[in-house]
């Protein structure tokens, strides 16, 4: 596994040909450390961890690499199929594209509000819209480690030492300790 920036692993995903709505993401605290585990995967894309933490609010710093090249059936039982929690991961739309996107968003919005939908098919339509080159279910505890996360961790366990260690070293060297 090649150890690279949290945003280069994101930005695979983005550009994977994978069908967007097929992505599943699962995350919480790390176990050991400041920062957060995420594992965002898909069928025929494979599997991506990411460590990361906010280095202050404005600014993430991370590490992550792909651990897997597909989902296959002992991955799957740890991605949540659906639930309450969804994420999306969305590229800027092009200049020339936003006002006739914000048209077209605001449309969805207003269609939502006027029938009896679901939060699930208002996501859906506003992740389609956006055009979003990945969304789906997600598992993410803010606050805690999700059981999926630990097993996740636990089948991944090379990958999650070395991404372990260069997430801790990512920090060392970019936090300041103390007064000068």
């Amino acid at each position: 596994m090649r150890v690279r920036d949290w945003q280069d692993i994101l930005e695979d995903v983005v550009e994977s040909d994978a069908d967007p709505a097929g992505w599943r993401a699962v995350g919480g605290d790390r176990a050991n450390g400041i920062g957060e585990d995420l594992y965002i995967g898909h069928p025929k894309a494979g599997v991506f961890q990411l460590k990361t933490y906010a280095k202050n609010p404005f600014q993430v710093e991370g590490v992550g690499g792909q651990v897997a090249r597909k989902i296959d059936d002992d991955l799957d039982s740890l991605f949540p199929e659906d639930g309450d929690g969804h994420f999306g991961v969305q590229s800027p739309v092009p200049e020339d594209e936003a006002e006739d996107t914000a048209r077209e968003l605001g449309e969805v919005v207003q269609a939502h509000a006027d029938a009896p939908t679901s939060p699930d098919d208002l996501f859906e339509d506003v992740m389609e819209t956006l055009d979003s080159p990945a969304y789906g279910p997600a598992e993410i505890d803010l606050y805690d480690r999700p059981e999926q996360v630990d097993d996740l961790s636990d089948t991944f366990e090379e990958a999650e030492e070395l991404l372990d260690a260069e997430l801790d070293d990512l920090v060392d060297e970019s936090v300041d300790r103390g007064f000068q």
